[in-house]
């Protein structure tokens, strides 16, 4: 379910026991900022797999945010459904193999191991990709 909230009203809001709406602002400084709910159980999971704190480097993006930093036409980070992750001291390919055993026939899963980090979504279809 997709989800709205305010970065000035509802920042600090708990979205899990791990996650604060602010987590997956744009970077642009814009509001309101989009969640899809089920992206959030996805980070809680991996959050709670490996014992440590995931860091989401990017979130819900504006459209014209995401065209500035080169996004996908089509992102599904415009939609609340995205979050580009890393988790300190765990490789990009680990990250991203617990992230298949959440979403093994759905779902986004992109490795960018030049940048450090895994992009994860929540879409309907299954997409993989390595950038």
């Amino acid at each position: 379910m997709l989800n709205v909230y305010s970065r000035a009203r509802d920042g600090e809001t708990l979205l899990s026991r791990s996650f604060r709406a602010k987590e997956f602002a744009c970077k642009d400084g814009t509001d309101p900022l989009f969640v899809d709910s089920e992206l959030v159980q996805v980070l809680q999971a991996i959050r709670d797999h490996f014992g440590a704190p995931v860091v989401i480097t990017s979130g819900y993006r504006t459209a014209a945010h995401n065209r500035a930093v080169g996004g996908a036409v089509y992102s599904q980070h415009q939609y609340g459904r995205a979050a580009d992750i890393r988790v300190s001291g765990v490789p990009v390919e680990q990250l991203a193999a617990y992230a298949e055993t959440l979403l093994p026939g759905t779902g986004g899963i992109g490795r960018y191991p030049a940048k450090g980090f895994v992009h994860v979504d929540v879409r309907k279809a299954k997409s993989r990709w390595a950038g």
